[in-house]
Parts: structure tokens; C-alpha cells; sequence
């Protein structure tokens, strides 16, 4: 049984950082390629990172240069570094695994505001 839980969600004022986990229960945590995905207030689920089994990383280009994902396969855990939050930053964020099918966390609430 896999499963995924996030973490590391808030409050946060522009300008702001928050680092995000994900700590991955399913087994060849190692082989996986993990990501985070989005969804705000009214839009569709998007892509905000990758990172492969080798540590390529994929990142969207609204945040490039100020989000960083990373993995620790010891610890079977992925995050992401958050800096610069934007108040478009807002929204649920969402951990990925795909394991041959995908699995998701159940997401945490990100909010950016003064």
C-alpha cells in the first residue's frame, strides 16, 4: 500500500519561503520519479517539479529560480524548497509518485498573503 503525506504547508508572506515534504511509504522509493504539482482556487492540477531516480530535475517555468525539489532516498522523502513565494504561489500542493501508475498525497494548503 502506498502512501504519500505532505507536509510543511502555511501561511507565509510574500517574499516569503516554505520548504514542503513528502514522505513516501511504498517500497523502490529509490526508482521513482517524485514530483509536486498545484492546483489553486478555480484552475486545473499543474505541474511544478520533477525529479527522476538519477536526480534530473523538471521544474515549470513560473518557478524557475525559486523553487528547488531535492529527495532523500535514505529517508524515502521529497521536498521542495519554496523562496521569492508569490501570492500566485497560492494554492493546494500535491505530492507525486509515479510507480508505474501515478499515487498523490492528499495535498497541503500553501497560502501566500500579507
Amino acid at each position: 500500500q502506498v502512501q504519500l503525506v505532505e507536509s510543511g504547508g502555511g501561511l507565509v508572506q510574500p517574499g516569503g519561503s516554505l520548504r514542503l515534504s513528502c514522505v513516501d511509504s511504498g517500497r523502490f522509493f529509490s526508482l521513482n520519479v517524485m514530483g509536486w504539482y498545484r492546483q489553486a482556487a478555480g484552475k486545473e492540477r499543474e505541474l511544478v517539479a520533477t525529479i527522476a531516480s538519477g536526480g534530473n530535475r523538471n521544474y515549470a517555468d513560473s518557478v524557475k529560480g525559486r523553487f528547488t525539489i531535492s529527495r532523500d532516498n535514505a529517508k524515502t522523502t521529497v521536498y521542495l524548497q519554496m523562496n521569492s513565494l508569490k501570492r500566485e504561489d497560492t494554492a493546494v500542493y500535491y505530492c507525486n509518485a509515479k510507480k508505474g501508475i501515478d499515487y498523490w498525497g492528499k495535498g497541503t494548503l500553501v497560502t501566500v498573503s500579507s
